[in-house]
């Protein structure tokens, strides 16, 4: 059976033929054409499989179902991508514009929806009923799984990790509103807070690893400062913890996951991330004294979740 899995980015589309039990056995990328309406896009993306399917020497009929990850709202029931903030989607008919190119059945999901299930399916949440994945870039994405299934909520659109409150009229958020997870637990918000400590503290760590240039500054910086034995880098990194930690012990408060997975490039990080961000949850989070507890660990799938994940849609 093989089935062949889209990430629609911003930037570039990336895609892969996917063998049973989620084994990616070839991917490729081409650049989104941003210029392009939402219909030249989608015949894009459909022309892509049929490529893929070439260089992989099978034939389009060799396709069992194609699966697509957007960034956005998808009714995934009549083959809709309802919204996308960045790309030109609005109501587009996904499925009927595959339809005249190739006949697999095509299902579609939020591209953070399809790295959950992803992980689920071939990577660290595999073997749990329930689990949520944080994707911890740009912004807060992540995605919900219970009993092995995305929870889309009624109108497809739940799983917006990054955009619960923790801190009411805090640091504005790109939705719109201010103090939303987001705003504290991304990338973003760590080279935020770490050129503030550069023009606020002339003599930190984060000055003299950046070269003194603020726009060196990214979201490791902070953590090798704190390695270095930093003030000012401890200081940023341990407050970035309790933000996200105080995300997280919401998501187990409510959902009471099996485990949690965490993405994107801060969670290379690793154990220097996960040790103090466990000790903070489970001594905060509903029941840590009597109830058996969350596990929180670090996806195993990388850029290939999402890609896994939309091909297993089907």
């Amino acid at each position: 059976m093989y089935r062949i899995g889209i990430d629609l980015g911003g930037t570039n589309i990336s895609a892969g033929l996917v063998g049973d039990e989620g084994k990616l056995l070839y991917k490729s990328s081409m650049p989104t054409e941003m210029g392009g309406s939402d219909a030249e896009i989608t015949e894009l993306m459909a022309k892509f499989c049929i490529q893929i399917a070439k260089r992989c020497d099978i034939s389009a009929r060799d396709i069992d179902s194609i699966g697509i990850g957007c960034p956005g709202v998808c009714d995934d029931e009549n083959g809709i991508l309802l919204y996308t903030v960045n790309l030109p989607f609005r109501n587009t008919k996904i499925a009927e514009i595959f339809s005249k190119f190739i006949s697999a059945p095509v299902h579609l999901a939020n591209d953070a929806n399809c790295a959950a299930l992803g992980e689920v399916v071939a990577g660290g949440a595999k073997g749990y009923k329930s689990s949520i994945t944080l994707t911890l870039g740009t912004g807060v994405g992540g995605g919900i799984i219970i009993d092995g299934k995305i929870y889309t909520g009624f109108n497809h659109a739940a799983g917006e990790m990054g955009h619960i409150t923790i801190r009411a009229g805090g640091e504005p958020c790109a939705c719109g509103r201010k103090g939303c997870l987001e705003a504290y637990a991304s990338a973003t918000a760590l080279i935020r807070e770490s050129k503030r400590a550069f023009q606020e503290h002339p003599d930190c760590m984060i000055r003299t690893l950046c070269d003194g240039d603020l726009n060196k500054i990214n979201a490791k910086t902070p953590f090798d400062a704190k390695r270095a034995g930093d003030k000012i880098g401890a200081e940023i990194v341990d407050k970035y913890i309790r933000d996200l930690g105080e995300g997280i012990i919401n998501y187990i408060n409510i959902f009471q996951p099996e485990i949690i997975l965490l993405g994107g490039g801060i969670s290379k990080e690793g154990d220097y991330l996960l040790e103090p961000l466990r000790e903070y949850v489970f001594r905060y989070s509903y029941g840590h004294d009597f109830l058996p507890r969350t596990k929180i660990e670090c996806a195993l799938l990388g850029n290939d979740a999402g890609i896994i994940g939309a091909a297993m849609l089907g």
